[in-house]
């Protein structure tokens, strides 16, 4: 038996994959990431199922309930919001499982930046404007950022900055970037990104925080940096123009 560890996208229930869905269809257990997963996808477990939300479970707790499915014979999707490759938690399950002989696999989700990128209507990487793209999140009440991760680095990196679990503290981190990037920096905070109940916020480090503030945003969203955030211009790639030799 297998457990499957299922990318179950950013909120919309539609936004899941064709493999994914079949996944939670046949599997007689689901792990799932309490109001972070829509309801209409544990709609689509089998009857009878086992469903257990492990919001408020450890990482222990998590991890006997995989093995026990295994050892009773029945096959687990285990859903993560949005893709599993992001702030998943999934190396640390994967590796108990290895422990305890139990396989496991993966299944590709869409991912909360990618959500917060159709909803903001722009490309992160677009020609003559932006070309690097840094996922990164928040170190406060988390677990430590390895040496030289630090926000401060990526600020002065430059490029398409996208925070994850750190729109609580967004006047902390907009002072970190102010102090290598200028006050008219253009911010989007994107809260439940694809939801029904989605947030959209557009501002400059000078003012995203108020406007934060005043929407009342505290969790579930992305924060994205950068000049590309609502960019209107920019130059062609060099995929499609004619200058391009083609075979």
């Amino acid at each position: 038996m297998t457990v499957r560890f299922v990318g179950a996208g950013p909120g919309a229930p539609d936004l899941i994959t064709v493999r994914g869905l079949r996944a939670i269809a046949t599997s007689p257990v689901c792990l799932y990431a309490g109001s972070l997963v829509p309801p209409e996808l544990l709609g689509q477990c089998p009857p009878h199922a086992r469903q257990v939300d492990t919001a408020r479970m450890t990482l222990d707790e998590i991890t006997a309930e995989l093995v026990a499915a295994h050892e009773a014979g029945h096959d687990v999707a285990r859903l993560c919001s949005g893709d599993p490759a992001v702030f998943s938690a999934v190396a640390e399950q994967a590796r108990r499982l290895d422990e305890a002989g139990v396989p496991w696999e993966i299944v590709p989700g869409v991912p909360a930046f990618a959500a917060a990128a159709a909803a903001l209507r722009t490309e992160l990487t677009v020609p003559g404007v932006g070309q690097s793209v840094v996922l990164t999140r928040d170190a406060a009440n988390a677990t430590p950022m390895p040496p030289g991760e630090s926000l401060d680095v990526w600020a002065a990196a430059g490029g398409t900055l996208v925070l994850h679990l750190a729109v609580q503290r967004c006047a902390d981190v907009v002072a970190a970037l102010r102090e290598h990037r200028p006050a008219s920096e253009p911010v989007a905070v994107v809260a439940r990104a694809s939801r029904d109940d989605e947030v959209v916020l557009r501002g400059t480090l000078a003012d995203i925080t108020e406007r934060v503030e005043a929407a009342d945003v505290r969790r579930t969203a992305v924060i994205v940096v950068g000049p590309v955030v609502g960019v209107a211009e920019g130059c062609d790639s060099h995929l499609y123009s004619a200058a391009r030799a083609r075979p």
